[in-house]
């Protein structure tokens, strides 16, 4: 496990590649509970 292993999040930065171990964007990688933005009038 390492810069080869291309499971590992290390990994992913050393391919340049993106998957479930690195995000491309960080707040869809991990389930959030999102609020729904209340409509103002």
């Amino acid at each position: 496990m390492g810069k080869g292993d291309s499971r590992t999040k290390r990994g992913k930065i050393y391919q340049g590649s993106f998957g479930k171990s690195r995000p491309k964007d960080p707040k869809r990688g991990k389930k959030v509970a999102t609020k729904k933005a209340s409509t103002r009038k």
